[in-house]
């Protein structure tokens, strides 16, 4: 079972938080793939992070404290049922989840339409997943509502209604010791998956298989499932960012591109390497291959506390810049290359985003308009890429080089940490390990 006392402290933590009121946070829903037929499930990332409790049908609400009563922190879930764990498997039911993941109370779901609006009551604000799903928006509204009903009966409704991820946010942000140390695993895991990629990818492959070794390593090694869709996109492909067919044949002087990851216990890795094909770079693959690096590397060396969000981006965008004059794909000084926004030819997207529960995780960019400054825990994405489409105005040599090269790094107190160190990334690691 999860170790609970994180989510406890956080729970905690988001009382400490509400100067007074009521969150309701529920989790997701299942969702049908085909007639009664369902999706793998996964839990909603806020409620998990709050909770620890990965079964659906399922929602927490956190009462703060008052003058005359104290902070109440209670779980509602499916009743315990033997003929449906026989067919779905175990439930743990409200007694047994209210101990083993230090609830003050637990109620069955079938009982949150005739208890929330008691709950509610005298309560002055709600704090809720505001604008995720209309029909809990309705749900919480029909519940102020019954509230309002009372009213005559000296019983006061919420004055006012709050988005909790607001707050919620902002703590994701920052990592602790636990979601590192497992945010580190997922990394190890996906290390492994790039490594038998590169191990195994031979010249007349389909990309499919490459994704069945990636699938393969994940679960192996105990992810619960794929972060997200993996990317594994040769040739032309690799200048599609968001390519997921996974279906083309694999051709030796190709280079391909994979961008995935696992999830385990609710974090996500992201990783992106691009080799190629028959276990050798071309002259040309090398040049841009080594600008992106460089660019990755300019960018990596700029993650610390105290810089900005935005300084890693610039850093690479001045050296990709600088590279793509040099290798001829765009014309004039670097300054004249930035103003204009030529490069967005060969790189049309920013060079990383938040990371943790989320592939793309909660946490605002700027504060009061402002690149938000980094600190310590926080764990970011960085990848810069090169995407050479045909053109008349490009070098031949250089058409449908795709190449993106992404890790995971965590701002510590002294600079920086790279989960992702493992994966090989330079030309002359990629070619032995491909040997």
């Amino acid at each position: 079972m999860t170790h609970i006392q994180p989510f406890v402290t956080r729970r905690q933590s988001m009382t400490s938080k509400m100067p007074a009121g009521i969150a309701i946070i529920p989790t997701a829903a299942e969702q049908l793939r085909n007639r009664d037929a369902h999706y793998p499930y996964r839990f909603d990332s806020y409620f998990y992070y709050l909770t620890g409790f990965r079964e659906p049908e399922s929602a927490l609400v956190i009462i703060a404290a008052t003058d005359k009563t104290p902070a109440k922190q209670i779980l509602f879930c499916r009743e315990k049922d033997q003929e449906r764990e026989i067919w779905d498997g175990f439930r743990y039911g409200p007694e047994a989840a209210k101990e083993a993941f230090g609830f003050d109370e637990a109620y069955s779901i079938a009982k949150l339409d005739e208890l929330m609006p008691k709950l509610l009551a005298d309560q002055p604000a709600v704090y809720t997943m505001l604008g995720q799903d209309r029909a809990w928006d309705q749900r919480v509204v029909g519940w102020i509502n019954r509230v309002r009903e009372q009213m005559r009966s000296g019983v006061a409704a919420p004055g006012a209604i709050h988005d909790c991820r607001s707050v919620l946010d902002e703590m994701r942000l920052i990592k602790g010791l636990d979601e590192l140390q497992i945010m580190q695993r997922a990394a190890d895991i996906s290390t492994q998956a790039h490594r038998r990629a590169m191990q195994t990818t031979r010249p007349g492959m389909r990309e499919y298989q490459i994704e069945a070794e990636l699938l393969y390593t994940f679960y192996r090694h105990g992810a619960q499932a794929p972060a997200y869709t993996s990317i594994v996109a040769g040739g032309a492909n690799a200048c599609v960012l968001h390519y997921v067919e996974n279906r083309d044949e694999l051709k030796s002087g190709d280079l391909l591109l994979i961008d995935a990851g696992c999830e385990l216990d609710g974090y996500a890795s992201d990783i992106t390497r691009t080799f190629p094909v028959n276990g050798k770079f071309t002259a040309a693959q090398k040049d841009v291959y080594e600008l992106v690096l460089a660019a990755q590397a300019a960018a990596i060396a700029q993650v610390k506390p105290g810089n900005h969000w935005n300084d890693p981006h610039q850093a690479a965008l001045n050296v990709l810049a600088q590279g793509f004059i040099d290798l001829g794909l765009c014309q004039g000084s670097v300054e004249a290359v930035l103003e204009s926004e030529d490069y967005k030819r060969f790189y049309m997207h920013r060079t990383g985003h938040w990371l943790g529960m989320d592939v793309h995780d909660a946490g605002e960019y700027k504060q009061s308009g402002e690149w938000r400054l980094l600190q310590p825990g926080m764990v970011l994405t960085v990848e810069p890429g090169c995407y050479i489409r045909p053109a008349d105005n490009v070098p031949e040599h250089f058409w449908n080089i795709g190449i993106r090269i992404e890790d995971d790094v965590v701002v510590t107190q002294a600079g920086h940490e790279l989960l992702t160190v493992a994966a090989p990334k330079s030309i002359a690691d990629i070619e032995e390990l491909m040997q």
